[in-house]
């Protein structure tokens, strides 16, 4: 009888072991399918939520997955206690966005200086701060993409504090590398600046730009190497000669990893700062450049190319692994793409060319027009600074 008795003690708790596993397995399935439809992308959204002991845990920005998880686990007849915390932060309290104040800020995988560098933004970019951790703040940038970044390189502010920069006076750097002096005698830096970068305009004094910088540090830009913002935004557009001009203007910047400034930039932070420069915000990654835009070839009919188009390279999928688009370039004409490779360059697919890349034809994908492509995913310099 004691032996039964062990007998069916071990049963039961083998039974109640194996329901609660298969309890877990069920739940999890649903969070996988939530994130699934909201967040597929961790790059550009945050959905990291656990079931443990009948807790949800984790954390999450998008308020609208968390509502669709808590609906199908009770529709489901799930019991849980909801722990997962939504993000901002709540100790960040007002103060949840951010503008750039470094020419250029590095965003890293990582909460620490030795991470991986997954993007970059430019000054005078609007940011959205998710949380903290120690002197890194984690943030979104306006093409979603999310990282951390140092707080040094930004200044915190709340919603009226970003409403009333947008309505100030601002100018826009054109020149691709130059700084911003203490005083119209150019010879104390006060900043770096690079293309792109955007700052409050204070006045205009002897054919020079006295600004502001997002942490309210001031100085002067020389008047030829910025515009006014207003006139910049209409004057953007993405003819062949503006991005073939914005392209060579960068010729010779080296490439690095994570990069989209003319100080360093690798093959997407190139065609998206060209783009960025001419007035279009396009996704930052060759693998989500990719699913934007008309396809244009996949048969190498170089013929049907337009200057403008992105050409896309990398491993083609097989039977067992999915493609994987590792680099990009952009069409300029007569059988020649200018790219970051090393460093950015023109290359050819002319075998005659001196400039002929058999390496890069060896592993060409296809082509993609975006331009004049309506995409939820493509946005204009006007949404994003305002």
């Amino acid at each position: 009888m004691k032996y039964t008795f062990y007998i069916y003690l071990f049963l039961l708790a083998t039974f109640i072991a194996c329901k609660s596993e298969d309890r877990k397995t069920e739940i999890d399935n649903i969070i996988a399918e939530v994130k699934e439809e909201f967040a597929p992308d961790k790059r550009v959204a945050l959905f990291d939520v656990q079931w443990e002991d009948g807790k949800l845990l984790g954390e999450t920005n998008l308020p609208e997955a968390h509502d669709a998880l808590l609906a199908k686990l009770a529709e489901n007849n799930k019991e849980f206690s909801d722990s997962i915390q939504l993000l901002p932060a709540a100790e960040l309290g007002t103060k949840h966005l951010a503008l750039v104040t470094n020419s250029v800020a590095n965003i890293r995988s990582a909460p620490k200086h030795s991470a991986e560098l997954a993007t970059q933004a430019l000054m005078g970019t609007p940011l959205n701060v998710l949380k903290s951790s120690g002197n890194w703040y984690l943030v979104q940038t306006p093409d979603d993409y999310i990282s951390w970044v140092d707080a040094a390189a930004i200044v915190l502010v709340d919603q009226p504090t970003l409403d009333k920069w947008f309505e100030k006076e601002k100018v826009v750097v054109t020149e691709m590398i130059s700084s911003i002096y203490s005083d119209d005698k150019f010879e104390d830096i006060v900043s770096d600046i690079t293309a792109g970068n955007v700052l409050e305009v204070n006045g205009y004094e002897n054919g020079n730009y006295l600004v502001t910088l997002p942490d309210q540090r001031t100085g002067v830009i020389q008047g030829d190497h910025a515009i006014n913002y207003e006139v910049w935004k209409n004057s953007r557009n993405t003819s062949d000669n503006n991005l073939i001009q914005t392209a060579r203007e960068m010729m010779g910047s080296p490439y690095l990893w994570g990069g989209t400034s003319p100080k360093g930039i690798d093959c997407s932070g190139f065609t998206k700062t060209i783009y960025f420069l001419n007035g279009m915000v396009i996704p930052r990654d060759a693998s989500q450049q990719v699913n934007e835009g008309e396809l244009i070839d996949e048969n190498k009919n170089w013929e049907n190319l337009q200057v403008g188009d992105l050409l896309f390279f990398g491993v083609p999928a097989t039977d067992t692994t999915k493609e994987r688009v590792v680099h990009v370039g952009m069409w300029i004409g007569d059988g020649k793409f200018i790219h970051s490779r090393g460093r950015v360059r023109i290359s050819s697919f002319d075998p005659e060319d001196e400039l002929f890349d058999a390496a890069e034809l060896k592993r060409y994908l296809r082509t993609k027009r975006i331009r004049n492509q309506p995409s939820e995913n493509i946005l204009t310099v006007e949404q994003v600074l305002q």
